[in-house]
């Protein structure tokens, strides 16, 4: 749709008009006469002059008119608004840290009546929980022995989900060390708005390693209001095979519950329990009612100038003027030149 951006700049269209209505015209002077006996020859030599005078003056007429329309137009700001767009409003920002030391080559999970080990498990139910975050950003962090940010906090959810597919385990070392993945977090965070900042850990053991005590960590995250929820990822009963034959075991007798607990109760986060695939979408439902996905939209419409092509068109005619001019002033010299011969 076109749109004029300052309309009110058309009400100068009429005022050279007006001008000329309203001012007065020059009056003729008064010439005396003078008897000659080439008059006839005169007159038609002038004669012949007026009339392309008079062409001249009409066309040089024309073409400011146009000029001055344009001009106009320009001034006004034509642009062209496209179609309506709905954008998202600015969401959450969240940050998914995961664990990938050895301890998550486990295959404790079921997912699709399928045993899988919990680092798979991990991509698949929070994928799905990435591709429902619309409007906010997410970023990647994957920790082990030590803590590295893999993907920056961004609206692209897919290269998000791309990236956490990407994960392998034993990549950032074979131990734990949570401190360091919540320092990182914070550094990341601290640079959003306080109130949106988010932290989602998952970690299926302890912190055995690292220089930033976990707990000082967490203290550090709630001074910048980041919120971290916490995440046990683990079953609590497998069969192993034994020489005395099946028996159960707790495959995450590792995990530190009590500090997870911790975090989440400093930082005015959530502790969770994932025990399968199944519990860990209900956790995520869970953080999707804690942290409601943005519903507020706004109205975009694409805007074009266009002003351009009446002020190139303005200054072409311009040119056309000019260049009309200088040659009506060569020709009246031609005109003129027998008349000086006489």
């Amino acid at each position: 749709m076109l749109h004029l951006a300052t309309w009110w700049v058309l009400l100068l269209l009429p005022l050279p008009f007006i001008a000329v209505y309203l001012l007065p015209h020059a009056k003729p002077r008064a010439q005396s006469a003078l008897r000659v006996p080439f008059f006839a020859r005169l007159q038609a030599l002038g004669g012949a002059s007026r009339r392309g005078a008079e062409s001249q003056g009409g066309w040089e007429r024309v073409l400011a008119s146009l000029i001055w329309i344009l001009l106009i137009i320009a001034l006004a700001g034509p642009e062209w608004l496209g179609k309506p767009v709905m954008i998202q409003q600015t969401g959450r920002n969240i940050m998914l840290a995961v664990d990938i030391s050895g301890s998550m080559e486990i295959a404790d999970m079921s997912l699709n009546n399928k045993t899988v080990n919990r680092l798979d498990m991990i991509k698949s139910v929070a994928g799905h929980f990435i591709d429902q975050r619309e409007g906010d950003r997410l970023g990647l962090i994957l920790f082990g022995t030590q803590a590295y940010l893999q993907t920056p906090l961004t609206f692209d959810r897919q290269t998000v989900h791309n990236m956490l597919n990407d994960a392998t385990i034993g990549l950032a070392g074979q131990m734990t060390d949570i401190g360091d993945a919540i320092g990182l977090s914070v550094k990341r965070l601290m640079q959003y708005p306080a109130k949106s900042r988010v932290l989602v850990l998952l970690t299926d053991g302890a912190a055995n390693i690292g220089s930033v005590d976990v707990i000082d960590a967490a203290k550090m995250a709630a001074a910048h209001g980041i919120q971290i929820y916490t995440i046990g990822i683990g079953s609590e009963r497998a069969v192993v095979q034994t020489f005395w034959g099946p028996q159960y075991v707790n495959p995450s007798a590792d995990l530190d519950e009590k500090t997870l607990n911790q975090i989440a109760t400093l930082t005015k986060g959530q502790y969770f329990r994932a025990h399968d695939s199944q519990t860990l979408e209900q956790i995520y439902e869970r953080i999707n009612q804690l942290q409601p996905i943005s519903s507020d939209k706004r109205i975009f419409r694409p805007m074009k100038v266009l002003y351009y092509w009446p002020l190139g068109f303005a200054l072409l005619l311009s040119v056309v003027l000019f260049v009309k001019q200088m040659n009506f002033r060569f020709s009246s010299r031609k005109v003129a030149s027998p008349l000086m011969d006489i």
